[in-house]
């Protein structure tokens, strides 16, 4: 028996009683069974599978309930509707085939074997019964709670034909290994593997609501490393697949900067829990392969290698039909962005590098900071720590100059329309020089960042370029 709530024990007795008034079997499968035994939080997705008219099930459960109106999709015996704040779906017990250009298999009426048996791994094969008769009782026949004991995933089926059938599965159990901190079985390994190139029929769609999923869990670079060991990476993310290698010249080295990438991701991960943000960590050296080149004397440089891998990423993003909105832009700024409070270092951390990266920054400056921050992957204590304290001169320099100069999504103090009734000038060049030359006086730390300085300093520079002014 499984234990579980009073709630669901209504849920799960009121369901039972309407395929038992029908006469036909009916199950939890898949996700909420695994979750339960793991004793994870509930899913508020909940899968039925009845042996028989799932359809009939689902609409008098619906009307019993009290549910939403029962959305029906008839060509696969499956229906869905909410209850609360849960989505309850329905599917007939089934076999599935499919054909080799295609993840959308032709399916057939089945026995509850035969629909435990199409599922992808044993730990989501379970079953629960929901009919008087069975109530509660767990059926395992491919052995998923051992294997749940044990942190694996395995395949019910062979896993090159579990693969081949439908290649998201390997995604799907690298998702998996990476949210439950499980561990890929050999046999399975070698079956991604041997079926890594089929993710080519697979739709960028499906690709990055994994990939998500991986991001979004405790350690990302758990699910990323089972990608690298299952030969996923160079027809998911190439980019990424790209940064792995050390090369030499000269007894010169460069770091493994697609390790070194992971890492930075890990560190990213354990301070903040922003999707895009932990994007930008992965993708921040994407630029690095193509930009690296050895001199002599001055050993690997990797010039531009921020403003190439900024338009990289925009391509990826592309690619895998991800958000091209402000979501891409603000991933594409953090990475164009990555080295710039590196170079304030350098510069002493003077108010007007601090007042340049403010500005540019904006709103992101802290999420800027703590990519930086994760940046920082030497195994050297002393340098580590020394690195550390410069980055917290620089946040110290940043909230000063920010209380006094408030360029946090700096808008001009006067604007365009005001600077042409002054100077009884219209828009064009001279207008733009003058907000140019203002923002500038105000980020070199000449004028404050006010109406009325900047106004005294449109007039004294208009004066010196000889601008005409209204009488």
């Amino acid at each position: 028996m499984i234990a579980f709530s009073s709630q669901h024990d209504f849920l799960f007795k009121a369901i039972g009683k309407e395929a038992d008034d029908l006469n036909l079997p009916c199950y939890v499968v898949g996700g909420w069974v695994r979750d339960q035994l793991l004793k994870r939080p509930n899913s508020k997705d909940i899968d039925f599978v009845v042996v028989g008219d799932a359809l009939d099930v689902a609409k008098r459960c619906s009307k019993t309930l009290g549910g939403s109106k029962v959305t029906l999709f008839k060509k696969f015996g499956t229906a869905q509707f909410r209850w609360k704040d849960w989505d309850i779906e329905f599917v007939q017990a089934r076999t599935e085939s499919y054909t080799s250009d295609s993840r959308n298999p032709a399916v057939a009426p089945g026995t509850l074997r035969d629909d435990q048996l199409r599922r992808d791994f044993t730990i989501n094969a379970m079953a629960m019964g929901v009919n008087q008769d069975n109530f509660g009782q767990l059926l395992d026949p491919f052995d998923g709670q051992s294997d749940l004991k044990k942190g694996i995933i395995r395949t019910p089926l062979n896993p090159q034909e579990t693969f081949d059938d439908d290649p998201l599965r390997m995604m799907r159990a690298v998702r998996f290994a990476s949210q439950l901190g499980f561990t890929i079985d050999d046999q399975t390994l070698k079956g991604i593997q041997g079926k890594a190139n089929r993710m080519a029929i697979l739709s960028s769609d499906r690709i990055h609501v994994e990939l998500n999923k991986i991001m979004e869990s405790k350690v990302p670079s758990v699910g990323l490393t089972w990608m690298h060991k299952g030969g996923l990476m160079p027809h998911v993310l190439p980019e990424i697949a790209a940064l792995e290698g050390v090369d030499e010249v000269d007894g010169h080295l460069h770091k493994d900067n697609f390790w070194h990438s992971l890492e930075v991701l890990d560190n990213l991960a354990r301070v903040s829990d922003k999707l895009w943000h932990r994007w930008a960590a992965l993708l921040h050296d994407i630029g690095k392969p193509v930009t690296k080149r050895f001199k002599k004397g001055s050993g690997w440089t990797f010039h531009g290698h921020e403003f190439i891998g900024g338009k990289m990423a925009k391509k990826l993003f592309r690619r895998l039909s991800m958000p091209m909105d402000a979501r891409m832009k603000y991933v594409v700024k953090l990475i164009q962005m990555s080295s710039r409070p590196i170079a304030v270092i350098a510069e002493e951390v003077t108010d007007g590098a601090v007042r340049r990266l403010l500005f540019d920054a904006g709103d992101d400056i802290d999420d800027l900071m703590q990519l930086c921050e994760a940046d920082i992957t030497t195994k050297n204590g002393k340098r580590k720590q020394r690195y550390l304290k410069n980055f917290n001169t620089v946040r110290s320099k940043i909230k000063a100059v920010e209380a006094k100069d408030k360029l946090r999504n700096w808008q001009p103090p006067v604007n365009g329309n005001q600077l042409m009734q002054w100077f009884d000038l219209p828009p064009g060049k001279a207008i733009g020089d003058l907000k140019t030359a203002i923002r500038e006086g105000i980020l070199d730390g000449d004028i404050a960042n006010d109406f009325d300085d900047a106004k005294a300093f449109a007039f004294q520079w208009a004066k010196n370029k000889g601008y005409p002014l209204k009488p």
